[in-house]
Formats: structure tokens, C-alpha cells, sequence
């Protein structure tokens, strides 16, 4: 194997891990939070990782055998919509906020887990001379920049009255 495959099923295997640590924690979110509309989007999330997960097995797989990308492998599940004002939790989540530690720590590992996933998709991008390759690290930075921007706009909508709820605000 040259170094430039060799690079890239490296990169592929760190990606496969990376989704595969994704899975689990928004399986572990699913299951932590009493909000029915947060334990069907993070239960969403965690398909979409196990997803992405197998798409790279694939392509690490035919990398690995024939030194080029995969030409079966393709992403089934269609990115799941998170618009709106609470793409995440459902609006009754803010009436107890104050005892919503558990859904404020998930939407924070959560963020920073989707911020390094699609910085990691696209530096391995701009790092490929592959165009195949390049296009599946592409499209799985901008699933990832979704959940990101998902993640982000529930936080936000929400760090106001969790800090004051919880004595974190000046008063």
C-alpha cells in the first residue's frame, strides 16, 4: 500500500471511530433525556451516525483491498430536517429547565463532537487528490455541520434561562 492510501484508510478508520463514539452518545442522550421529541432526534442522530459509520466501512474496506474508494457504497438514510427555533427538544422542555442537566450537557458534548466531525470531513477533503473521496468527505461534513448548526441553535435558545434557573446569571 503507498503512503497516500495508507493515509487515507488511516483517515477512514479514525472517521469510522469517530461516528461510531457519535452513536453511542446520542444513543446515551436518547436514553437520559424524558423529552419525546429529543429521544426521537437523538435516536435520529444515532442512526445517521451508524449510518455514516457503514458508508465508511465500506469505502475503508475497498481502500484497503484495491487501494480505491468503494463503488457500491452509498448513505441510505436521508438528513434528517432540524430547523426552527428547538430543532432538538420540545417546547415543554423549557418549563423545567432548571432540571434539565443531563439535555444541557448532551447539547454541549454534542456540539463539539459535530464542530471536530466536520472540521475532521474537510480537512480530509482539501487533503485528497481522490475526487470520489473528496465528494464523500464533503457531503458528510455538511450531514455534520447540520447536526452542528442543530445542536448550536438549541443551546443558544436555551442557555438564557437554563444560567438563570440554575443561579449562573448576574442578577
Amino acid at each position: 500500500m503507498d503512503e497516500s492510501t495508507k493515509r487515507v484508510a488511516e483517515a477512514l478508520q479514525q472517521a469510522i471511530q469517530a461516528e461510531n463514539d457519535g452513536y453511542g452518545f446520542y444513543l446515551m442522550a436518547a436514553r437520559s433525556t424524558e423529552d419525546p421529541k429529543a429521544q426521537e432526534v437523538f435516536g435520529r442522530l444515532a442512526d445517521e451516525e451508524l449510518e455514516h459509520h457503514r458508508f465508511l466501512r465500506m469505502h475503508y474496506e475497498s481502500i484497503v483491498k484495491t487501494g480505491k474508494p468503494s463503488n457500491e457504497a452509498r448513505l441510505k438514510l436521508t438528513a434528517m430536517e432540524l430547523t426552527g427555533d428547538s430543532p432538538i427538544f420540545s417546547k415543554a422542555l423549557k418549563d423545567r429547565i432548571g432540571d434539565a442537566h443531563a439535555e444541557m450537557s448532551a447539547l454541549s458534548v454534542g456540539v463539539q463532537l459535530e464542530m471536530n466531525a466536520q472540521k475532521f470531513y474537510r480537512e480530509q477533503a482539501q487533503a485528497t487528490e481522490d475526487p470520489t473521496l473528496r465528494d464523500l468527505f464533503e457531503e458528510l461534513a455538511q450531514w455534520e455541520s447540520r447536526h452542528y448548526h442543530a445542536l448550536l441553535t438549541q443551546q443558544e435558545s436555551l442557555k438564557e434561562d437554563y444560567w438563570s434557573s440554575s443561579g449562573f446569571s448576574p442578577m
